[in-house]
């Protein structure tokens, strides 16, 4: 069970919550500081005091008051018009992390919300009840308002949700688990969808997931270094010492380790003075991404932890104030720089496959085919790697320089955060088909040199991606095999790998 305070929630424990279906529970002190948020609210609609959101419109509508007789119709109102969001629905474990953080950031107790709407919310998570949220629509300030609302919906049983493996009305699953739905009181439609949730859920998911990748891309890269016979000396430790960039040091270690015991690498001046840059290197293309997603990272635990609503209760209801934490740029900047980072994993991929399939740079037959000739071999994949890094290219145009004015002009400098999330997410899915394709030729390829002479550690990675592709023995459709080993790549626990790996050594 993992305890939210609204403080203190980390990436691992949303993994945990997200991928090994850990339960939820709200502290008994946040719950306690969300009380006495609710009862300034409550105090403010018995004064009838304007403030923003209580006993006023919304964003232009800011100065039109609501009697206190409205407040309820005027949630559900909210709700219901900000509903639009249109397109796919976000994957089910992204719209699950919505639930999940929105509930952790009204844990903070600024929201002015009842705590049993939290409640309700880490029921959903607990219950596998994932609301249906449409992708798009969200400019990334004024928070996701249209995402949000989907979710909110479901609070009061309408919408839809994913419920055991069905996508049902959300009423339907409500009733199965034996949840009422609510009616929204003063504020707290205003406080579900206020909150960058929906970029930051879909940010988390695709961090979890590029992390994963960059491991995974660095025994790719050791590989392909074996079936190049490339020159281990550019990843001595003085090397990247002497520069001095942390992640660099750590990426030339990891590889110096996984091929530690390997006779297919060579030394400086074996077979040729120095390697290609795709291959040499490594450690600063590969270190300096990582770079980028450490600070990936940093932004998106501050981020699950913020109060992103608007107006903001302190001091139990002496100071309201209207600010803008809703607004979405510090993530957007930060997906928008994982875009770029995790796109140069594939960018160098691509060229480690050129090398590998290209006979005038290698001794290895022409695009690895069986009967150069007769059967193309790795030819196409080689294209379709190209293809997916210049998509890739279009993709990673920041979202974050463009704004467009809204709410007639009241809302006049918006994030575009949440399509910054969804275009990192669709390169980091990009990315790992390009390093399958890695896969596929690094293997095939090694088998030229001969296996017995890997590293025990990528001659294990082998074994374990041989069941996954076969061997090319004659030409197929590779598609599949693509796909495949993509999948593979999604659902490896990497670090289960290096530690059952470790047991056997």
């Amino acid at each position: 069970m993992i305890t939210l305070t609204g403080d203190d929630l980390t990436l691992k424990q949303v993994k945990e919550v997200l991928f090994l279906k850990k339960k939820v529970t709200a502290s008994a002190k946040s719950l306690q500081a969300v009380q006495k948020s609710r009862e300034a609210v409550e105090k403010i609609v018995s004064e009838s005091r304007v403030v923003y959101g209580i006993t006023t419109g919304f964003g232009k509508f800011s100065d039109v008051l609501i009697d206190r007789t409205h407040v309820q119709d005027l949630q559900l109102n909210l709700i219901r018009s900000h509903a639009c969001g249109v397109g796919e629905p976000f994957p089910e474990v992204v719209a699950k992390a919505m639930v999940l953080l929105r509930a952790n950031a009204l844990l903070k107790g600024y929201s002015g919300i009842r705590p049993m709407i939290i409640e309700k919310l880490l029921a959903f998570v607990n219950a596998d009840i994932i609301p249906v949220v449409p992708q798009q629509g969200s400019l990334g300030a004024s928070g996701d308002l249209a995402p949000l609302s989907h979710l909110a919906l479901v609070l009061i049983g309408e919408g839809e949700v994913f419920y055991k493996g069905k996508r049902m009305d959300s009423l339907t699953a409500l009733q199965q688990e034996g949840i009422l739905p609510v009616v929204l009181d003063a504020k707290e439609g205003l406080a579900l969808i206020n909150g960058t949730q929906a970029m930051t859920a879909m940010g988390v998911v695709g961090y979890l997931e590029a992390e994963d990748l960059a491991f995974e891309s660095e025994l790719i890269a050791s590989m392909t270094m074996e079936a190049l016979n490339g020159i281990i000396d550019a990843f001595a430790e003085e090397v990247q010492v002497a520069r001095g960039y942390k992640q660099q040091i750590e990426t030339a270690a990891r590889i110096r380790h996984y091929l530690q015991d390997s006779l297919l690498t060579t030394q400086q001046g074996e077979l040729r003075v120095q390697d290609a840059y795709s291959l040499r290197c490594i450690p600063q293309v590969h270190g300096a991404t990582w770079q980028a997603l450490d600070y990936v990272k940093e932004k998106l635990e501050i981020e699950m932890n913020a109060a992103t609503d608007n107006p903001l209760i302190f001091n139990e209801g002496e100071i309201v104030i209207s600010g803008g934490n809703f607004h979405g740029q510090p993530i957007a900047l930060a997906m928008d720089f994982m875009k770029i980072a995790v796109s140069e994993l594939a960018n160098i991929s691509e060229r480690r496959i050129e090398r590998l399939v290209n006979p005038q740079l290698s001794n290895l037959p022409p695009f690895l085919s069986p009967q150069p000739g007769l059967q193309s071999g790795a030819m196409i994949m080689q294209y379709v790697a190209a293809a997916l890094v210049s998509e890739n290219k279009t993709l990673a145009h920041p979202a974050s320089i463009d704004s467009i004015p809204s709410s007639a002009n009241q809302e006049d400098h918006v994030s575009m955060g949440t399509i910054a999330s969804r275009h990192a997410y669709q390169i980091i899915e990009n990315v790992r088909r390009v390093l399958a394709i890695e896969l596929i030729c690094a293997m095939q390829a090694v088998e030229f040199r001969g296996i017995e002479k890997m590293a025990s550690l990528t001659k294990a990675f082998y074994e374990k991606g041989r069941e996954q592709v076969s061997a090319i023995k004659a030409d197929r459709v590779f598609s599949k095999d693509i796909e495949r080993a993509a999948q593979w790549l999604k659902t490896l626990d990497f670090h289960q790998f290096m530690k059952d790996h470790l047991k056997k050594a």
